[in-house]
């Protein structure tokens, strides 16, 4: 039983209802195994359990844990691989890259890379988009096991356009699903992602055998690509007689309230009542668009047509794991949107990076802000004395102007520690 004593910021609510920035100074929250059990000032949290130990923050900003809806495990390497559009991009620089994966050894040295990459970030939940390798998932889900982040991911499957070595039959994608689900879906902290990489490189048959495997096993996730490159869409358009994109997946079974389709640059507003009406979420992958050229994100129209939108880092596309980053990015986007843009304010891109993320994932009812019977999965800014962002915590005006300073200057090294379920990492 631990109290903590911090400056706390948090989103609770939704600001893209209208919700303002929860800002408390001073605040005591008390956690018991994990679970945040009481909050209010440190002073009556502190008077209310004398005996227990306490653990001061008070010389930084305390914020929810990160929660990454689009991360790529095999792609830590081809970071910063500029100058491409997508499907040039996949054919140059990941793909060849994700084929590695194919050896454990290989695996396994890149699996402990990128979960250092997300902790170093202060990401406490991902969903991450695995290998196409069974024997690649299980060195990673053992990985992350290990780490104590909250994990889902799964196998990705495809049946056409990519190398051979990255392809599978329907048959075969089925019944490894259902084993590594298996072995891995409730275990610990992690989840299972039924995962066709895009519509693009998965036939009808191969959807339809994910749709077998979402129905068979209760609970489990789903995530893929959708609508991110025009030249893409187009060819899926094609391939499918016309479909549109989001309507490969809907036909299928795979779209609910725990599928997560990432990027969304250029839809349909078809697909996005479509979207809307199952309770599908969109990660939004703001330096992945920008590095690719893919497009500036419409968040407006999924705001107005009630999708919900979270932050994805789309490593390796995107230029790195901080949602920090991700969240400034959003912003500029729809700065440049103009009239067509949704103006962000640093509550947004808070609300983006923790409770828009955890109510993707379906866990809004365990993490993503600080409140009472949440899990404490948290993150502690402490810049050093003295650098930008320390001066500029020290001169704002407000607490929503302290964090906007937190997106705009803030970077790893502005993490001084992160905990999920009470434990420190």
């Amino acid at each position: 039983m631990t109290i903590y004593r911090a400056t706390v910021l948090d989103t609770p609510d939704s600001p893209f209802d209208g919700a303002a920035l929860r800002t408390g100074t001073d605040i005591g929250l008390r956690v018991v195994e994990g679970v945040i059990t009481r909050r209010d000032s440190f002073e009556a949290v502190a008077r209310e359990y004398p005996d227990e130990q306490v653990v001061d923050l008070s010389d930084g900003i305390l914020l929810p844990g990160f929660v990454d809806t689009h991360v790529h495990f095999p792609q830590l390497r081809v970071i910063g691989a500029l100058g491409m559009p997508l499907l040039d991009w996949l054919d140059r620089a990941a793909l060849p890259e994700e084929l590695r994966m194919a050896d454990d050894e290989q695996a396994a040295r890149v699996a402990k890379g990128f979960l250092r990459g997300l902790r170093e970030a202060g990401t406490t939940t991902a969903l991450v988009f695995g290998s196409h390798f069974a024997s690649a998932m299980d060195v990673f889900f053992s990985q992350a096991r290990a780490s104590r982040i909250r994990i889902i991911s799964g196998l990705v499957v495809s049946d056409r356009i990519l190398p051979e070595g990255l392809l599978t039959t329907p048959e075969r994608a089925y019944q490894e699903s259902i084993d590594l689900a298996r072995r891995w879906h409730g275990v610990g902290r992690l989840h299972y992602a039924v995962t066709p990489r895009f519509s693009l490189s998965a036939g009808e048959e191969m959807l339809a055998a994910c749709g077998r495997v979402m129905k068979e096993i209760d609970g489990l996730y789903f995530t893929s690509h959708v609508n991110e490159n025009k030249r893409e869409v187009e060819e899926v358009e094609e391939l499918f007689s016309g479909l549109d994109y989001t309507s490969t997946y809907d036909v299928h079974g795979l779209l609910g309230r725990r599928s997560v389709l990432a990027h969304d640059v250029h839809p349909k507003d078809e697909e996005l009542s479509m979207m809307a009406a199952r309770g599908t979420s969109v990660a939004h992958c703001p330096t992945s668009n920008s590095a690719l050229g893919s497009g500036l994100f419409p968040l407006k129209r999924h705001v107005e047509q009630g999708v919900s939108v979270a932050l994805g880092s789309d490593v390796g596309a995107g230029t790195g794991y901080c949602l920090l980053k991700e969240g400034l990015q959003a912003y500029f986007m729809q700065q440049l949107l103009a009239d067509e843009g949704f103006p962000l304010t640093a509550a947004h891109l808070l609300h983006l990076a923790t409770r828009a993320g955890a109510v993707a994932l379906d866990l809004g009812d365990r993490v993503g802000d600080l409140s009472v019977g949440r899990e404490f999965d948290a993150v502690w800014i402490r810049p050093q004395n003295g650098d930008p962002l320390d001066m500029g915590i020290e001169y704002a005006k407000d607490s929503e102007d302290a964090l906007a300073k937190i997106f705009a200057l803030g970077t790893t090294d502005d993490i001084a520690s992160v905990w999920v379920g009470g434990e420190r990492l």
